[in-house]
């Protein structure tokens, strides 16, 4: 497809959810009804779409970002971040609604942290300008608004675009869109609900009725699993050992890393490894975006044998 509005080609364009996160430190998660003070607060831009074209962007790679923000400071807020972070956001949609917003609680020690989001502002087929796209090598998707996911994908395809997917959890039906996926990379909490399967090679069998492509199954410390597309053999990917501040944003660290791999023509193993490599950094830095890795510094991880967890 030809047209003269269309700028150029790039490695990712993503689409997906762009909450504001408001995240606050605790010393413990609260009881029911209580008050407790915060140990620390700080607030950035979310999503995991967001997270992941900023992410490949740090390591060297061109992106783009379809999101919808609204009219307001959060709005402007998310979109002055992405203009920083080098992502092209010409294709960004701002409507005359309340921009998302995510509230998190992390708790000191174990890092665990939990989420409410608040989103009533969503992409629409009509929204999307396709003649004004750049030709991508790859479509990242996280199938939160299902009938644009759809017109994305489809039209990605027919550029000859990979389409990767990301989905965290069991809130929306998105397997609509997974024959057309090639590569299909989802947490534990997803894969064993979708598919009733108590172990992830027993999930990625059952997800392969549905989704042709490569699928993995990320299982937080106990590593990932994976299969690639037309092939029976598995590859198993241990979790690296860090100093865990906060886990927010990790799995979409890993799909940074095992995109970035695929854009490098890595094999299955070593985009699950340099997946792996970018969460467990990550991890070591409080908020989603603060402790995405630049290139200098993922390499620097890999290169001085990092502990695995067994």
């Amino acid at each position: 497809m030809k047209s003269s509005k269309r700028h150029g080609r790039i490695d990712c364009l993503g689409m997906g959810i762009i909450p504001y996160d408001l995240l606050f430190n605790v010393a413990k998660y609260p009881k029911a009804g209580s008050k407790i003070d915060a140990r620390d607060f700080f607030m950035q831009g979310g999503g995991p779409v967001p997270n992941v074209v900023i992410g490949l962007s740090r390591l060297g790679m061109k992106t783009a970002l379809i999101a919808v923000v609204g009219d307001d400071p959060f709005g402007k807020l998310s979109i002055d971040e992405i203009k920083r972070e080098k992502v092209d956001h010409r294709y960004m949609i701002i409507k005359k609604q309340p921009s998302a917003l995510a509230a998190g609680w992390i708790e000191d020690g174990s890092g665990d942290r939990t989420m409410v989001l608040s989103r009533e502002i969503f992409v629409k087929p009509n929204d999307l300008k396709t003649a004004t796209y750049p030709r991508p090598r790859i479509v990242h998707l996280d199938g939160r608004d299902m009938s644009a996911t759809m017109k994305l994908a489809r039209w990605a395809k027919r550029q000859g675009a990979l389409v990767s997917f990301d989905i965290g959890s069991m809130r929306n039906d998105v397997s609509e869109a997974f024959g057309l996926v090639d590569h299909l990379v989802v947490a534990d909490v997803y894969a064993y609900g979708f598919t009733g399967a108590r172990s992830a090679r027993g999930a990625i069998k059952r997800l392969a009725a549905y989704c042709p492509g490569t699928i993995v199954v990320t299982e937080g410390i106990k590593g990932s699993l994976g299969r690639e597309k037309d092939s029976g053999d598995f590859v198993r990917q241990p979790a690296y050992k860090v100093k865990n501040v906060d886990t927010t944003g990790a799995g979409d660290c890993y799909h940074t890393g095992y995109l970035y791999g695929l854009l490098k023509d890595g094999d299955l193993a070593e985009r699950m490894m340099l997946g792996a490599a970018a969460a467990a950094l990550k991890c070591t830095r409080p908020g989603a975006r603060t402790g995405i890795p630049d290139l200098k510094q993922l390499t620097r991880f890999i290169n001085s044998n990092p502990k695995i967890y067994r």
